[in-house]
């Protein structure tokens, strides 16, 4: 077996206990991973076809109820997938859009079209866990996930829940090497699927109906879609802003992020790509990518090389922080929600929710940048206008909304609530873990105690101007 196929079967995992030999196709039901390349899912998929000389479809169901979401969260979603469409009819792969209930539309398609395996891209949110969990009980159709999200799939790297960075850090670290292997190609599939499939353009009245019924959040998304246009950012970045990454990156008044989540949170690109490409940094300047060993830049190696130090920084973001999200949402069942706070957390929590608070504010207020504190406004109104706000002020916007409403459980509800329907990557677990984070202390530790925080760390106007120049970044968005 090769390289290539024993880190494969690292990543699949087999939902329930059904064998079938005689079924009459394959299936890969597309939902968090919407791309061809890196796609692990889709590879498996395509595999266990081939082996099987049995015709291959990939299934997108396209759901007009997901709670709390926008209209140019849908917008740009679809686009990709016209993307996608395009790029599997190269390689005579039929691209199946169902509209409606996933669970329904599901088993409509097991029934109509019998098959050997069905296979499912992760993800370790409860919504997609349930559909999973539901249909794999209910039909004797063989299924399985596969981790083609996080470049290191969350089951190899830990089988428990972590205490923070500090721990999966090393655990990543230990597995970087042997995952940053460049996966196989989808190859052009030799058995015709049976039948006609209509393509998007012909379901286009169908589409549209699922967007109208969407409400508008009036953001200009600075964003083309896709696949294809992914990879270019991620070239156009590392061509013109990875150097200062390192340094710029927490100051919100200089635009030095890289603007990658957007494609991440919608699979048009994947982290493991983003990993290979920072290898290319490294390479190109002579310089070792550190991260594969130890995470550490030595100084001399650093000074010789700006961009091979953010590429550490990027991809600690990209993989060491994301994927301890991905295994926060994994391994706790409440991933939304204040039980999932430490003990240390929950203690605290539970001895300051009712300090008195100097502001409160209605949701209503909250989302319309209406609040005393012109920093918070100026965020909220960046991501309202863009879908994106800058991560640092993130932290900041959110520990604010535990500081101006009557109890964590409300600032948590509240920060979510905005997020998922302002920003483009809103319904992410590493949107949920930051908020956390901030309100309630995930992956965090006990700081010195105080009013309405506790000892969750606590952020302040003054700590912003003393770290880069708030003035600006409030002139830009608040004008």
């Amino acid at each position: 077996m090769s390289d290539k196929n024993k880190l494969l079967k690292t990543r699949i995992k087999k939902l329930n206990d059904s064998e079938n030999s005689n079924g009459k196709c394959v299936i890969y039901v597309m939902s968090r991973d919407q791309r061809l390349q890196d796609n692990h899912a889709l590879i498996a998929a395509q595999k266990h076809a081939i082996a099987k000389e049995l015709p291959f479809a990939v299934v997108f169901c396209l759901y007009d109820k997901v709670a709390g979401r926008a209209r140019e969260q849908y917008q740009f979603m679809i686009e990709g997938l016209y993307d996608v469409e395009s790029r599997l009819n190269k390689v005579n792969i039929p691209f199946m859009m169902l509209f409606g209930d996933p669970e329904e539309k599901i088993g409509n398609v097991i029934h109509h079209t019998d098959p050997d395996a069905i296979y499912f891209d992760f993800s370790p949110l409860n919504g997609p866990k349930k559909l999973r969990d539901t249909l794999s009980s209910t039909y004797a159709v063989p299924m399985y996930v596969v981790d083609t999200h996080n470049m290191i799939p969350v089951w190899v790297v830990s089988d428990k829940k972590e205490v923070g960075a500090r721990t999966i850090r090393n655990k990543i670290h230990r597995n970087f090497s042997e995952y940053l292997e460049v996966p196989e190609d989808v190859v052009s599939h030799q058995i015709a699927w049976p039948g006609s499939i209509k393509s998007m353009s012909d379901l286009t009245s169908q589409i549209a109906e699922v967007l109208d019924k969407q409400k508008n959040n009036g953001s200009i998304l600075n964003f083309e879609p896709g696949e294809k246009a992914a990879l270019n950012h991620l070239d156009s970045f590392v061509q013109n802003n990875l150097e200062d990454y390192s340094e710029s990156r927490n100051d919100p008044s200089d635009n030095a992020l890289s603007g990658m989540s957007p494609y991440l949170h919608f699979g048009h690109i994947s982290s493991l790509r983003v990993a290979i490409k920072m290898r290319q940094v490294a390479n190109g300047t002579g310089a070792d990518l550190h991260l594969i060993h130890s995470g550490k830049m030595p100084q001399a190696e650093e000074a010789a090389s700006k961009k091979v130090g953010s590429a550490n920084a990027l991809l600690e973001e990209m993989i060491v922080r994301k994927e301890l999200s991905d295994n926060f949402c994994y391994y706790e069942n409440d991933h939304k929600s204040v039980s999932s706070a430490d003990d240390w957390a929950k203690k605290t929590i539970d001895a300051h929710d009712n300090d008195p608070r100097e502001h409160i504010y209605s949701y209503e207020e909250l989302e319309a940048a209406n609040t005393h504190d012109s920093a918070w406004n100026a965020a909220q109104k960046q991501m309202m206008r863009t879908g994106k706000m800058h991560g640092y002020m993130r932290m900041y916007w959110a520990k604010k909304i535990k500081e101006w409403t009557g109890d964590a459980k409300t600032a948590v509800s509240f920060a979510i609530r905005l997020n998922d329907f302002y920003s483009i990557d809103g319904g992410d677990p590493n949107g949920y873990v930051g908020i956390l984070w901030s309100i309630i202390g995930v992956h965090d530790r006990a700081w010195t105690e105080r009013e309405v925080f506790g000892k969750v760390r606590y952020m302040n106007y003054g700590g912003l101007k003393r770290k880069f120049n708030i003035e600006a970044y409030e002139k830009q968005w608040n004008d």
